[in-house]
């Protein structure tokens, strides 16, 4: 009696399992592409966007030391124009403000909100923002400035100097308020905190000397 044939396999089935170390493998090759996408796109904002800002920092500083030169000639102060030059001694900081606090504007500096007043006015508050990780983090080590420490605004009108105040910390609501304006000459700068997040602002306040 011949043995009956053996039955062929339904069609679509495997006919071979993967080895299991084929299959980690290439969790691995994944799980490896993950992370080097990951730290590319981390290494980008940390690093890459300071390349972008500094750029544009070149720029601006090129286009301000003109209008140092040739002051008064009447140019419409657009969004994204360099302002002003903030130099801030204890965290070795110069760099130029420039007009405006959109996303666009604070990735080449620090920014200048618009309805706040300008150094040469005899009142108000001058309100300037600026990132603290990304885009070159000019305010990162905002917190380790002290009463007292001066903080200087070079200005096509002129040089105008400024004493901290007060170093605070303050809910991200309401935080606003900080750039109400004020009978004698202040400034604010603002930023995020704590770092790498944005549920806090960090503010110092200066009056001008």
């Amino acid at each position: 009696v011949e043995a009956a044939p053996a039955a062929a396999p339904a069609a679509g089935a495997a006919t071979r399992k993967l080895p299991r170390g084929s299959v980690l493998r290439a969790i691995g090759v994944v799980c490896l592409c993950l992370a080097s996408g990951i730290a590319g796109y981390l290494g980008w904002l940390l690093w890459g966007t300071g390349l972008q800002t500094q750029r544009a920092q070149n720029e601006l500083r090129r286009t301000f030391q003109e209008e140092l030169r040739h002051p008064g000639n009447g140019a419409v102060r657009l969004p994204g124009h360099a302002l002003y030059d903030l130099v801030i001694p204890r965290l070795g900081l110069d760099m130029i403000v420039v007009e405006g606090t959109e996303t666009a504007d604070l990735q080449k500096g620090p920014g200048h909100y618009v309805k706040t007043a300008d150094p040469w006015q005899d009142t108000g508050r001058v309100g300037i923002a600026g990132h603290r990780t990304t885009y070159l983090h000019p305010f990162l080590h905002l917190d380790r400035l002290k009463p007292g420490d001066r903080i200087t605004l070079k200005t096509e009108h002129g040089t105008f100097g400024y004493a901290v105040d007060r170093v605070s910390v303050i809910p991200e609501a309401g935080s606003g308020r900080v750039l109400n304006q004020t009978k004698r000459p202040t400034l604010v700068l603002t930023t995020c905190n704590p770092v790498y997040a944005a549920y806090q602002r960090l503010i110092v306040t200066a009056y001008r000397l």
